[in-house]
């Protein structure tokens, strides 16, 4: 009988964009694969990576993620050209590929990147269908998160 190691939460986690929830209403979530080449990889291991400003766009059926930055690292091969900032393919399936193109083109949504993370040995990332919060969505947002704060500090003041 084999034991599975305990898996700690949080801790496969690469790189956040923590921004997104902020700027955009998130409406659904899909878990999208990434082709990557060998020193990527490697950059991911050593966690260098950067999705803050990136975001996807689906061309010819295919989505791409853009203006993630995956720093190369010295050990890097040298015979080949390491280019930090090249557009990576998201491996999605056919069913999520039409969901996000049709949602796209008809209903003004736009994909981000919310997170990346490590599923058993693969590097998966999380993207959002999201449409863009005005600034009295950001400013109710914001009253909200501090009502939350100020009510749960008043529940702790109350039961002493």
């Amino acid at each position: 009988m084999t034991k599975k190691k305990a898996h700690k939460p949080g801790s496969a986690t690469i790189a956040m964009n923590k921004r997104a929830r902020h700027e955009y209403l998130i409406e659904e979530e899909f878990e999208a694969g990434l082709s990557l080449q060998g020193w990527e990889v490697k950059t991911l291991r050593a966690g260098k990576a950067n999705i803050s400003d990136s975001y996807i766009m689906l061309r010819d059926g295919e989505a791409y993620l853009f203006g993630s930055t995956f720093q190369p690292l010295s050990v890097a091969s040298t015979h080949y050209v390491c280019d930090p900032t090249r557009s990576r393919k998201l491996l999605l399936k056919k069913r999520e590929l039409d969901t996000l193109i049709g949602k796209v083109n008809r209903d003004g949504y736009t994909i981000i990147a919310l997170s990346m993370y490590w599923k058993n040995v693969w590097a998966k990332l999380k993207i959002g269908l999201a449409k863009g919060k005005r600034e009295h969505d950001k400013r109710d947002d914001i009253k909200d998160r501090e009502w939350k704060l100020d009510k749960a500090r008043i529940m702790k003041h109350a039961n002493r």
